[in-house]
């Protein structure tokens, strides 16, 4: 806190010093150079965010073939492992050894486990190459927005980093049509080769036109810091993951959560010894990061609840395919791609922000207000208005925090800095969905129980109910067939009554959900709150130069 009320003091003086430092390598760059870097980064973050949406509407008939059902999770958490683990040392060594080594190591990964995984031939070989595209994909985000950071000052950086909001917007239009499309008419294999051609481009202009930014003299690598970080959020997120479907006190979820934060312990105290640590602890003295870093924790649970929760509520509520479910959500993706475009240039025009992310997170805690009204008989168009003012309210945050932070912290941080914040939206989004996932499951044993009173008489469910062992789980997938056999356990004359109460108590569990993301949301507004508002830079440098 007390370097940040220096600050102001001072600023006169710490102009002068930004002015006098040397300007970025980027700096000097010709226009057109810029605008194929631009173009290249994009491609780049295209290509993790396509993935993603492509891989999601194809699964079930990826895991259908490999028989691989028991291990259905894990080719997701295992790509968001490897990813938020190498996010922050992804972005340390862009700082030392430059950001175009680092950016063609982490396009190159992703496109070798891509072919990788759409040669597997079993389920074991697609996780642990999905794995390897995450650590490819650690470097994508954070690498890619401290590029621009490297070759626009803050004020520049706004017209920018809002298009990178919009390339998440547009992948999750084009990917569930194309992943369902490849899938029913050729093959699921083919999913992963879309990615080939996007990124040889990119790595060909990135090659060509991308200045090699030297890293500083003398570096030094933090390897003992970087493996204990990545041996203590393992099973910190993997202990997060399985309380969807383990007691909190037992060695699946409180055991590996307990050893996770032991050794996140010995990680901080090895990260305040180090010459070169992984994750500087200094920038946490910066009000202004450690404040962005929280609010973009929480304010990532709004996002990914919507995103996770919305298209399972019209599958299995309302009985669309994977595909048109992806398009169902429209009305979401719209409004992040319009208010993050929008925000990215007011900032650029007005050179400030606070108001504008305090703003935005209200209106996603008032969204998801409205989102927690969801039934099975809510009107289609009053649902697209409530998805819309969500995606308006989300877009700010996914490029807003970025500029905040990289206009906060001094240049060498550049790197760490955004990459930290990408790592600290991402595990709110692990931690969040975690925590979201197990409320719906509680929830389903409430909700349905209740619909199901109402619809029949006493003990008319209870054979079916019987047979299933009371596994309520079973029934998200109402738009599946049940064994017949199963079926025949409920009166005929009950049986719509059966189905038409399942999708009402979804949907009740759906709605209860985005009350956790409203108090999340109001979480993270306090958050911003502590956000201090310091002008854009109009210089090349762009960052304070000492905190």
């Amino acid at each position: 806190m007390a370097t940040v009320k220096t600050r102001r003091p001072v600023a006169t003086k710490k102009r002068a010093v930004a002015k006098a430092a040397p300007a970025p390598a980027g700096a000097d760059l010709s226009k057109r150079a810029k605008q194929g870097i631009i173009l290249a980064i994009m491609m780049a973050l295209f290509l993790g965010a396509l993935d993603q949406t492509i891989v999601g509407t194809a699964l079930p008939k990826i895991i259908t073939d490999l028989s691989g059902a028991n291990l259905y999770t894990w080719v997701v958490t295992i790509y968001l492992l490897a990813s938020t683990v190498t996010v922050p040392i992804y972005g340390k060594l862009s700082d030392l050894y430059g950001r175009k080594p680092l950016l063609l190591i982490g396009v190159g990964l992703f496109l070798i486990g891509s072919v990788l995984s759409g040669l597997s031939q079993n389920i074991e070989q697609l996780i642990i190459f999905r794995g390897i595209q995450g650590l490819g994909a650690g470097a994508l985000f954070p690498i890619a927005l401290a590029t621009i950071g490297d070759l626009y000052s803050p004020k520049e950086r706004g017209r920018y980093q809002g298009l990178f909001g919009a390339v998440f917007g547009l992948a999750s239009l084009i990917g569930p049509a194309l992943g369902g499309w490849l899938t029913d008419t050729f093959s699921w294999h083919l999913i992963f080769y879309v990615n080939l051609p996007i990124g040889l481009i990119s790595i060909a202009i990135i090659l060509i036109e991308l200045p090699t930014i030297k890293g500083r003299a003398n570096q030094k690598i933090d390897f003992l810091g970087a493996l204990v970080f990545a041996a203590g959020i393992i099973p910190v997120l993997i202990g997060l993951t399985n309380v969807q479907t383990n007691a909190f006190a037992t060695p699946e979820v409180a055991g590996l959560i307990a050893l996770g934060l032991a050794l996140l312990g010995l990680f901080l105290f090895i990260e305040a010894k180090v010459e070169e640590p992984i994750i500087p602890l200094e920038l946490f003295r910066n009000r202004t990061f450690a404040a962005a870093a929280a609010a973009s924790f929480f304010a990532s649970v709004g996002f990914f609840a919507a995103i996770i929760f919305l298209p399972r509520y019209f599958q299995t509520v309302l009985g669309e395919t994977a595909t048109n479910s992806g398009y169902a959500t429209l009305p979401l993706l719209l409004g992040v791609i319009i208010s993050s475009v929008v925000a990215g240039l007011l900032v650029a025009r007005r050179g400030r922000y606070k108001s504008l992310i305090l703003g935005a997170i209200l209106l996603i805690a008032a969204a998801s207000l409205l989102l927690t009204n969801i039934k099975a008989d809510t009107d289609p168009w009053l649902l697209r208005l409530w998805m819309f003012l969500a995606g308006l309210g989300i877009g700010p945050t996914l490029s807003v925090f970025t500029i905040v932070v990289q206009n906060a912290v001094p240049f060498k941080f550049l790197g760490a800095a955004t990459s930290n914040l990408t790592f600290f939206r991402q595990v709110g989004g692990s931690v969040g969905l975690a925590i979201v996932g197990s409320y719906f499951g509680g929830q389903l044993a409430t909700t349905i129980p209740t619909e199901l009173a109402a619809a029949a008489p006493a003990g008319t469910f209870t054979p079916f109910f019987t047979a299933i062992g009371g596994d309520l789980a079973q029934l998200t997938n109402v738009g599946r067939q049940f064994d017949q056999a199963l079926i025949g356990l409920i009166p005929v004359q009950y049986l719509d009554a059966f189905f038409n109460a399942i999708k009402a108590g979804i949907a009740d569990a759906i709605g209860s959900i985005f009350w956790l993301s409203v108090v999340a949301s109001l979480v993270a507004f306090v958050a911003a709150t502590l956000i201090e508002e310091i002008p854009l830079r109009g210089g090349a440098k762009g960052a304070p130069a000492e905190m």
